[in-house]
């Protein structure tokens, strides 16, 4: 796979649609293109302890960031005709899919492709666990912001470069 957008969300709290932060890293002929990040205001708008200890974001954040829809406009264009790749893909679509309900947005049918599949075929048995953070240190990739939505997404893309 060449050409595809890697994509990252993070909720919270625990409803699928509460996203408040995205990454999206572009890839074009198996080269990053474009690199996109934004906090996003969460609907619905509370935080839960354990979402706020894995990724440190709260309301302090996110209540001057934009609404979903602001922010989709800005990566429709950046993902138009790409497949996306996610690392546990049945969360993020979900997660996207859950959101476009909340906004009433028509879903234009995204094809996700899920790294965490991949690993789980590729490596098998010799990871301890097929988590994003020890997968791309199997294919290289140092993620050192682990949890922070551009990281993942360029974690993603860098395993989805070397797997898919």
């Amino acid at each position: 796979m060449r050409d595809f957008a890697a994509i990252d969300f993070e909720t919270a709290n625990e409803c699928p649609c509460s996203v408040c932060s995205v990454g999206i890293v572009v890839v074009r002929e198996g080269e990053i293109a474009e690199r996109f990040y934004s906090l996003i205001h969460p609907e619905p708008d509370y935080y839960q302890w354990f979402c706020r200890r894995v990724h440190g974001l709260g309301p302090e954040d996110t209540d001057g960031a934009p609404v979903f829809p602001r922010v989709w406009e800005r990566i429709e264009p950046l993902i138009e005709g790409l497949p996306l790749v996610a690392h546990n893909a049945r969360f993020d679509e979900g997660c996207l899919k859950s959101v476009f309900r909340v906004y009433q947005m028509d879903y234009p049918d995204y094809r996700f492709y899920d790294t965490l599949a991949a690993s789980r075929r590729h490596f098998g048995r010799t990871l301890p666990n097929h988590q994003l953070q020890t997968v791309a240190t199997a294919v290289g990739y140092d993620l050192t912001r682990h949890h922070h939505a551009l990281a993942d997404a360029e974690a993603c893309a860098a395993i989805a470069m070397e797997l898919l």
